[in-house]
C-alpha cells in the first residue's frame, strides 16, 4: 500500500555516524524539527555489490542535496558495528569510506516491517516452536523516501535488488516539488529546474501541449 501523501511514520531507529557514534533518528522529526525535507534510502546489505555504488553516488550528490535543504540518510537491517567496519572499508576494497551521511541500523525491522519493504515470500506460525517461520532473504529492497518539511512523503519508490537508482532523478524530484511549494504550478512530464511549468487547469494544459 502506498504512503504517498501520508506521514512518515514516526519512530526512532537506531543508526551510526561516519565517526561511529551510535545514534538514534526519527526520520519525521529530522524533517519537521530541522525544517528541511530528507531523502531516505534503503538498501540490502552491507558488503555487498550494486549497494556500495549507491552509497557512494548518493555522497557524491550529498552538496546538492544540501543545496536543496535535503539531508540524505541510507538505511538497512544491518548493525552499527557491521555499518561501522564497511564505513573503514577502502572503496578500492568494496567499501564505503569516505561517506559521511548517517546510516540506519534496522536491526528489529521495526521501520522496514511498518513500511513494508522487506522481501518475504510468506509467513507460517508454527505451533511446535511457538514461533513465525519466515520464507524469503528478509532484508529491504532498494526503496527511497522523500519526505518534506512537515513530516508528509511526495515521494517512494522501490527497485528490486539488482537495479541501482539514478541519484539525479531525485535531485529531479525535490527542484519539482520545491517549485510546486513555492510557485502553486504542477510540474509536467520531464520537467527539470529553469523549465515552464503548469498551473492546474485545462487552459494551462493545452497552451502546454501545444508549445510541447
Amino acid at each position: 500500500m502506498s504512503l504517498v501523501g501520508k506521514k512518515f511514520p514516526s519512530i526512532a531507529v537506531d543508526a551510526i555516524s561516519e565517526m561511529g557514534d551510535n545514534l538514534k533518528i526519527n526520520i519525521f522529526e529530522e524533517a519537521v524539527n530541522n525544517n528541511k525535507k530528507v531523502l531516505l534510502f534503503w538498501y540490502p546489505k552491507d558488503f555487498t555489490f550494486v549497494c556500495p555504488t549507491e552509497l557512494h553516488a548518493f555522497q557524491a550528490a550529498l552538496p546538492e542535496f544540501e543545496k536543496r535543504n535535503t539531508i540524505v540518510i541510507g538505511a538497512s537491517c544491518d548493525t552499527n558495528e557491521v555499518h561501522f567496519a564497511w564505513l573503514n572499508t577502502p572503496k578500492n576494497n568494496g567499501g564505503i569510506e569516505g561517506v559521511t551521511y548517517p546510516i540506519l541500523a534496522d536491526t528489529n525491522r521495526n521501520l522496514s516491517n511498518i513500511l513494508g519493504i522487506l522481501d518475504i515470500d510468506s509467513t507460517e506460525y508454527s505451533e511446535e516452536t511457538d514461533s513465525v517461520i519466515v520464507e524469503g532473504s528478509n532484508v529491504t529492497f532498494r526503496a527511497t523516501y522523500l519526505i518534506d518539511e512537515t513530516g508528509k512523503i511526495f515521494h517512494e519508490s522501490v527497485n528490486d535488488m539488482p537495479l541501482g537508482r539514478n541519484v539525479n532523478e531525485f535531485l529531479r524530484m525535490v527542484d519539482a516539488y520545491t517549485h510546486i511549494q513555492e510557485k502553486g504550478e504542477v510540474c509536467p512530464a520531464n520537467w527539470e529546474a529553469g523549465k515552464e511549468a503548469m498551473s492546474a487547469d485545462r487552459i494551462s494544459t493545452a497552451e502546454y501541449l501545444t508549445l510541447n
